[in-house]
């Protein structure tokens, strides 16, 4: 079964983020939370290259998969969970829980150290908050970040169907929570008990550097409260809250060549 799932792991994974995008995008357009600041048309091309690059780069230069270490970890006996010979019911909901964990504080990390968060401010400085900002990284930070899950997954030894599972969940969240959608407010306010919704993420991408060093989870909103990042809601409210970082407000910083260049040149 292990084998089947490395192999189809691409196909899986490239399947599942299509259809969570196109059933956002149509959500959105039903029943958008927030008024569009820009058209579609001058934020999405950009932000969706970005995920084709992205993505092809990340298979170059890591030509095995995240998944397929997870099988290698198990056969070589790496990492924490193969040492304690954790059975499949326990390693499978742990390993997907101690993987997003990981994340939530790389997600910290690349705010808080200045070098790291030069190439994470890109993400930041979108001028609207829709599903296609979730892909919106710089190809430096996804290899960087590859490189930190890959030492992860060496490090925790999770199965290969949890990581695969974990990856799905990760992007599916991803494009959950960064969807421009009206949720009614009672749902949110138990939905985020659960997941991280879009209300909840909403506050991260704040012009405000206090709100946007805060909600930091990707899918589960409990390292948030647990750590004490949370933060319920933007101090203008959803409608009035500025989207962005102030020093990249110009409408020429959605063009492609402009968001590849940001890291290397200075706020201001």
């Amino acid at each position: 079964m292990a084998q089947t799932i490395i192999e189809n792991e691409p196909a899986i994974r490239l399947g599942c983020f299509l259809a969570v995008l196109a059933v956002m995008a149509a959500w959105e357009h039903a029943a958008p939370r927030r008024r569009r600041g820009f058209p579609r048309t001058r934020r999405w091309p950009s932000n969706l290259a970005l995920v084709v690059l992205n993505g092809l780069l990340a298979r170059l230069v890591s030509p095995i998969a995240v998944v397929a270490l997870g099988e290698l970890a198990a056969a070589r006996g790496w990492g924490l969970l193969n040492q304690m010979e954790a059975p499949i019911w326990l390693a499978l909901p742990l390993g997907m829980l101690l993987l997003d964990m990981a994340i939530y504080w790389q997600h910290r990390l690349f705010h808080a150290v200045p070098a790291l968060w030069r190439l994470h401010r890109m993400h930041h400085a979108d001028l609207d908050f829709d599903v296609t900002t979730a892909g919106r990284f710089h190809p430096l930070e996804i290899l960087l970040s590859l490189a930190i899950k890959l030492a992860v997954v060496i490090a925790l030894g999770p199965p290969a169907v949890a990581v695969l599972l974990f990856e799905i969940l990760l992007n599916a969240g991803a494009l959950f929570n960064h969807a421009n959608v009206a949720i009614p407010k009672a749902i949110d306010r138990r939905l985020r008990l659960l997941v991280v919704t879009p209300d909840m993420h909403r506050v991260h991408h704040s012009i405000r550097r206090d709100e946007t060093d805060s909600n930091f989870g990707f899918n589960f909103p409990w390292w948030d409260r647990l750590f004490a990042s949370y933060r319920a809601r933007p101090a203008d409210g959803h409608e009035a809250m500025v989207i962005g970082i102030e020093a990249f407000r110009d409408a020429a910083e959605l063009r492609l060549d402009r968001l590849l260049s940001q890291p290397f040149r200075k706020a201001g």
